[in-house]
C-alpha cells in the first residue's frame, strides 16, 4: 500500500510538472542595453559606470529563475545607453516587437531598457504595436555588478508579467520596483533611487508580488491594436522638438527649430502652458508659416487646458492635455504622419 501511494504520488508529481513545463508561456527578451545590462568599476559603484555592457544571453543566464515562470529567449536589438535612443531605433524596435508578436509561439515581449529615456519608447510603442499580448519594458537603476542590484528581479518580475493571462489588453507596461505602471502616464522622478518610476497624479496600474502580477486599474485611453498609428511602412518620422519654458524666455530655440526643418513643436510652458509674450508672438508666426505647435507644460501634475493661457482657437495650436513635453512630442510626431489638420491631431490628444 505504501510503496503504490508513494508511485502514485510520484506519477502524479510527474504528471504535474509534465503539465507545467508544457503550460508555460513563451516570452521573447529584446534586449536594447542600459544600466540593467551595466558594468561599474567596484561593486559599490552605483554612479559612473558603464550602461550596455551585458549582452542579453548573460542576463538571462544571471537569472535562471526565469525559466521557471516562462520559457525564454533574447535577441540583442541593440546595444545602447537609453539617452541615445532615437527615432530611427524607435521604428526598427517597434516593427521588430509587431513581427515577433505575430508568431504563435510568442505569448508576451520583454524589452530591456536604460532608465532615462524608458518612459518615451514605452509611450511610442503604446501607440504603435499592433497586438494585445503583453509587452513589458524594463531597466535597472543599479548596474548589474552593484551590491543590491535592482536588474535581477527586475527582470524577473517583468518575465513574470509578459507571461501573464492579466497582462493582455493592459497596453505598454514599465515593471521596476515591485510597481506595474502604464506607458501613458509613468516617468522617471528620481535621478538615484530604486523606486524612481512614478504615475504622480495617475497612480500605478498595479503591483507585483512573488512573481504574480495584481492590477487595480486600467488606462481608459486607447492603445496598441485599438490606435490608428501604423509605423511599418515608416522608413522615417517628422521632425519635431521641445522648447522649454523659464523667465526670460527668448525664441532662440524656436527659430533654430523652425531653421533646421522641423514640422512641429512642443512649448513646454510654464504654469497652465503659459508663454512669454515674444514666444506667443513667434510661435504664432511659425504656425501661420504651417509649423504645427502643440501647447504643453513643464509642471509634473495637471492638463494643460485649451484656450486657457492662449487663445488655442485663434493662434490653430493644439495643447497636451496631461501628456508630459516629452511624450506629447511622441503623440505629435505620430499624429503629423496621419493628418496636417489640426482639429483632428486635438482630436489625438484627447484620444491618446
Amino acid at each position: 500500500m505504501t510503496l503504490r501511494l508513494k508511485t502514485g504520488l510520484s506519477l502524479a508529481l510527474l504528471c504535474s510538472t509534465i503539465y507545467a513545463a508544457e503550460d508555460k508561456p513563451n516570452v521573447v527578451i529584446l534586449a536594447t542595453g542600459g544600466t540593467i545590462a551595466g558594468t561599474g568599476a567596484t561593486s559599490t559603484t552605483t554612479v559612473g559606470y558603464t550602461a550596455a555592457k551585458i549582452g542579453v544571453d548573460a542576463l538571462i543566464a544571471a537569472v535562471p529563475e526565469l525559466q521557471k515562470v516562462a520559457d525564454v529567449r533574447g535577441e540583442q536589438v541593440f546595444q545602447i545607453a537609453s539617452e541615445s535612443m532615437n527615432n530611427e531605433h524607435w521604428l526598427k524596435l517597434a516593427k521588430r516587437v509587431n513581427d515577433m508578436l505575430k508568431q504563435k509561439d510568442v505569448d508576451g515581449i520583454v524589452i530591456t531598457h536604460g532608465t532615462d529615456t524608458i518612459e518615451e519608447t514605452a509611450y511610442f510603442l503604446n501607440l504603435v504595436v499592433k497586438s494585445n499580448k503583453p509587452v513589458v519594458i524594463v531597466g535597472a537603476m543599479r548596474p548589474a555588478t552593484a551590491i543590491s542590484a535592482d536588474g535581477a528581479i527586475n527582470l524577473y518580475n517583468a518575465v513574470a508579467l509578459a507571461g501573464s493571462k492579466a497582462a493582455i489588453g493592459q497596453g505598454v507596461l514599465v515593471a521596476l520596483n515591485d510597481e506595474i505602471q502604464g506607458a501613458r502616464d509613468v516617468t522617471k522622478t528620481n535621478t538615484m533611487t530604486t523606486n524612481t518610476f512614478r504615475s504622480p497624479e495617475l497612480g500605478n496600474l498595479g503591483y507585483m508580488v512573488s512573481g504574480k502580477p495584481t492590477f487595480y486599474r486600467a488606462s481608459t485611453r486607447k492603445h496598441t491594436s485599438n490606435t490608428e498609428f501604423d509605423v511599418s511602412q515608416l522608413e522615417v518620422l517628422p521632425a519635431v522638438n521641445i522648447a522649454y519654458g523659464s523667465a526670460n524666455a527668448n525664441t532662440l530655440a524656436i527659430d533654430a527649430f523652425a531653421a533646421a526643418g522641423d514640422v512641429g513643436i512642443v512649448y513646454a510652458g510654464t504654469g497652465n502652458g503659459s508663454l512669454a509674450t515674444p514666444v506667443r508672438a513667434r510661435l504664432s508666426e511659425l504656425r501661420k508659416q504651417g509649423i504645427h505647435i502643440n501647447r504643453s507644460s513643464r509642471v509634473q501634475n495637471g492638463p494643460t487646458i485649451r484656450n486657457g493661457e492662449n487663445n488655442d482657437d485663434q493662434t490653430d495650436f493644439t495643447v497636451a492635455d496631461t501628456l508630459s513635453p516629452q511624450k506629447a512630442r511622441i503623440l505629435l510626431i505620430l499624429a503629423l504622419t496621419k493628418t496636417k489638420d489640426s482639429k483632428e491631431i486635438q482630436r489625438m490628444f484627447y484620444t491618446y
